[in-house]
């Protein structure tokens, strides 16, 4: 059987993330210094010392999600069967199997956190977690809300059965999560986002984007990468190149991108990044897995 490595996104960043891995590792430590001269200011000071709302800005949430998950993984002299990322972390997943490099994944993942949340500014959105209800209910709420409003609200993150986040217009969300809850599902809530991920508000970030990416060179994977977009792997460098641009703008398939690792045999999988959010998704979507993670 096979061994499935997963990149945690966005929401499981905390202040002094990285720091035991530094001083535990040098090959980290040098990883963690060459992020700062990358970027040109020290995400290094922000990840340990904060401020708390300083981390929680997606232009730096995201390098230090993915810097903390690539150096981490490079410690651990691993060859994975097959990666997938939530969201952010499918850069870290591509990195991992060799199909990137740091170097470029850190700038990428830099200059895409500053453009959603310019996108963010531009087009204020809002997000929200839908709890205790099939996705096709969800998905017909969206369709509802978005008619009612004329306004858009999209499902963004299938993260396990009966786990949807919903994205798109704060009047359209607000409306959606108003019928959810009439509908009779068990928790419907705002969350603390700086803009609507995953949906088309995110447009204005997806020209920028294409443009580096474009410029990046890409190369066949040593494995599998499970793309967020398709839910399926590939290790074709123009795909996964397609796939990381319509991510941005369309929902985190990673219900079915657990279930179709499991279904091409992966048994063990492992979370490799900030918190443990991930292995509590993979324990509600998978029966019979093992389940770990590195911090």
């Amino acid at each position: 059987m096979s061994t499935a490595y997963l990149f945690p996104g966005q929401g499981s960043q905390f202040i002094g993330m990285g720091k035991e891995l530094i001083e535990d590792s040098k090959q980290a430590k040098k990883r963690f210094e060459e992020a700062d001269d990358i970027l040109g200011y020290s995400l290094t000071d922000i990840m340990f010392e904060g401020p708390d709302t300083k981390l929680k800005q997606t232009e730096y949430t995201q390098p230090a999600i993915f810097l903390h998950s690539v150096a981490l993984f490079e410690t651990l002299n691993d060859q994975p069967d097959m990666t997938a990322g939530h969201s952010l972390g499918e850069f870290s997943a591509i990195v991992a199997a060799g199909a990137m490099t740091f170097r470029d994944g850190l700038k990428l993942v830099s200059l895409r956190g500053q453009l959603m949340q310019k996108a963010g500014e531009q087009n204020p959105g809002a997000m929200a977690a839908i709890i205790g209800m099939d996705d096709e209910l969800v998905e017909i709420i969206c369709d509802e809300a978005t008619a009612q409003t004329f306004k858009t609200v999209v499902p963004a993150n299938y993260n396990c059965p009966g786990q949807l986040v919903i994205s798109g217009d704060p009047k359209a969300v607000e409306e959606a999560v108003e019928l959810a809850k009439g509908r009779g599902c068990r928790l419907a809530k705002l969350l603390p986002v700086s803009g609507a991920f995953h949906s088309s508000l995110m447009k204005p970030a997806y020209n920028g984007l294409k443009e580096e990416l474009d410029k990046i060179d890409l190369k066949q994977p040593a494995c599998p990468v499970y793309s967020n977009y398709t839910a399926k792997p590939t290790s074709d460098p123009d795909e996964i190149r397609e796939n990381l641009l319509k991510q941005l703008l369309n929902p985190v398939r990673w219900t079915q991108t657990l279930q179709n690792m499991n279904e091409n045999g992966a048994d063990t999988f492992i979370e490799v990044g900030p918190g443990k959010v991930l292995q509590g998704l993979v324990k509600r979507t998978l029966k019979d897995v093992a389940i770990s993670g590195h911090q």
